[in-house]
């Protein structure tokens, strides 16, 4: 599985490259903010909701941790889906946050 660091992740803002951020987490944890432009598709919709990606484009998958994101990319993966894990998810990232 591919991952990247939130350092790596915030590098990539800077450089305004065009990313897909899909967030997996709860409701009640993405109120408290997420990453801006992220796509919100809690972990158990995953299943379900995965015909609305695309599949030409790379995702980044992120949760609180890493743990939820990884369970995400491996089914995304067998999909088809070029998906990237967020090492430590939003415990780590320390950038800018979008309210909903």
């Amino acid at each position: 599985m591919k991952t990247m660091t939130t350092d790596e992740l915030l590098n990539l803002f800077d450089a305004n490259e065009d990313l897909h951020v899909i967030d997996v987490r709860e409701d009640e944890e993405v109120a408290q903010g997420m990453i801006p432009g992220a796509i919100h598709i809690p972990l158990g919709d995953i299943e379900a909701r995965a015909g609305e990606l695309d599949q030409a484009k790379p995702y980044i998958i992120v949760c609180r941790a890493g743990a939820r994101s990884a369970r995400a990319c491996e089914f995304l993966a067998q999909q088809g889906y070029d998906v990237t894990n967020l090492e430590g998810g939003m415990n780590e990232y320390d950038g800018e946050l979008e309210f909903k």
